[in-house]
């Protein structure tokens, strides 16, 4: 390895839209001569290594089909979602994580991490790692100054946006304190390697103290004066090809019915949603018929309507790259992961967002304030008013031109290049840092 070269490991947990940044990453550190390593589960090995990338595994990795599905309807519970994923899923066996993440950076010279990559702030202050954070949306800063749209009540919402800083800070200190019960096994883990007690892992824990890298566009959210120190905002980093079986073509099909009309409304509700999409695709292709408009459904591989009769000028396939068939849609209907829409942004489409939980309600907002989306409540999610805000998206020509807009000034940005620079900054400024020698871990391993 060159001098100027860096072993760089970027750990990440969860869905596409938490996988798909740090790819576009790890190929730009690649193109710049580095050795990136992706750090996560061993399910997404074949996607990873078709794109010449090297994976290192982590714990837990995806269940198994079965399994995969029950658990994404749990955690998408608004009341007792976050509780099972990081009690039943994420942290039910840390140590295993933990030594994961720790043989993954044994000769790292810099580690990248996700917010749900718990072992990774341990393991830069026991072995002094030089550490970078990422957040990929703003509700992860849990900002005072630009409230967001909380996911168990966003009625209230407007509340908050009336309440001054130091009231909404308050009662954001009430709510870390209410789940701090949910990643017990973080902190029990920090006495078990001999660190002191830490702040909360889901809030300020989460943060490096030297870079945080908020890989979101200045469209989408403004720095505010609570953000943590050192934090730049970036861009969205934007990356999307293949699934997991590793294929990076598109598929013909796909292609000719895009080539064989008008550009369709596309409905997708991600990677992790569409496991418990309900009735959301039929009453998708009852909005589509009232509307008279083509319709491109992205419904996962176990869907019947893959073998369904639907519809002429309706097809339904098991996946698609949103950049492939975004750019090419009249408009997008999603439940707006903060994955989803990074790729509607930067495509430069209008949006129908169907919020389900976590940052989704909140990117909706966001969106919707842009000017280029509305929001329809997932319980309301019915033909009828579907087929009413697909009318008004795209006849109403001021969601595409402000859409047009947001989608040139993103690009603009160039999310994945603007945070490499502020990597390798960061990297020059420590190379000349002498390593500390790791000092062995204060638990026994088997």
């Amino acid at each position: 390895m060159t001098k100027s070269s860096a072993k760089i490991v970027l750990a990440t947990y969860g869905s596409f839209g938490d996988l798909h940044p740090y790819i576009a990453l790890a190929l730009e550190l690649k193109r710049r001569g580095h050795a990136p390593v992706i750090a996560t589960s061993e399910s997404y090995r074949a996607k990873i290594e078709a794109e010449n990338l090297e994976l290192y595994p982590l714990r837990p990795d995806v269940p198994p089909a079965g399994e995969e599905e029950q658990l994404i309807r749990r955690s998408l519970d608004p009341w007792r979602g976050m509780k099972v994923l990081f009690e039943e899923f994420m942290l039910a066996d840390f140590q295993s994580s933990y030594d994961d993440l720790r043989e993954a950076t044994r000769d790292a010279d810099l580690l990248i991490s996700h917010q749900l990559a718990f072992a990774a702030p341990l393991l830069a202050e026991k072995y002094r790692t030089p550490w970078i954070s990422t957040v990929l949306a703003p509700i992860t800063f849990f900002s005072a100054y630009d409230p967001s749209v909380p996911p168990l009540a966003s009625w209230t919402f407007n509340l908050l946006r009336l309440l001054p800083p130091a009231l909404i800070q308050l009662t954001s200190r009430i709510g870390e304190s209410g789940v701090r019960s949910y990643v017990r096994a973080v902190d029990d883990m920090r006495a078990r390697v001999g660190l002191p007690p830490g702040a909360h892992p889901l809030f300020a824990g989460q943060h490096s103290p030297r870079l945080v890298l908020a890989l979101f566009s200045k469209v989408f959210a403004q720095e505010q004066p609570d953000y943590p120190a050192h934090t730049e905002i970036c861009g969205f980093p934007v990356y999307d090809r293949g699934d997991r079986a590793g294929s990076i073509a598109v598929d013909p099909e796909v292609q000719r019915f895009l080539d064989a009309g008008v550009p369709p409304v596309v409905f997708t509700l991600g990677s992790a949603a569409v496991s418990i999409a309900g009735d959301f695709f039929n009453e998708s292709i009852a909005a589509v018929k009232l509307t008279g408009q083509r319709a491109l459904l992205l419904v996962g591989d176990k869907s019947h309507l893959l073998n369904d009769d639907l519809p002429e000028g309706v097809r339904a396939f098991a996946y698609a790259p949103f950049g492939e068939v975004f750019p090419r849609a009249a408009a997008v209907v999603c439940s707006a992961g903060i994955g989803t829409i990074a790729q509607v942004m930067h495509a430069g489409v209008p949006t129908l967002a169907v919020p389900f939980t976590f940052d989704q309600p909140d990117n909706a907002a966001r969106l919707a304030r842009l000017g280029i989306s509305r929001t329809i409540v997932r319980a309301r999610y019915r033909a009828a008013p579907v087929a009413e805000h697909l009318r008004l998206l795209t006849t109403d020509k001021t969601y595409a031109t402000r859409a047009a807009e947001i989608s040139l000034a993103i690009k603009l940005e160039n999310g994945q290049s603007r945070a490499c620079d502020l990597i390798e900054k960061f990297l020059h400024a420590h190379s000349r840092q002498q390593p500390q020698s790791p000092q062995p871990d204060l638990i026994a391993h088997n």
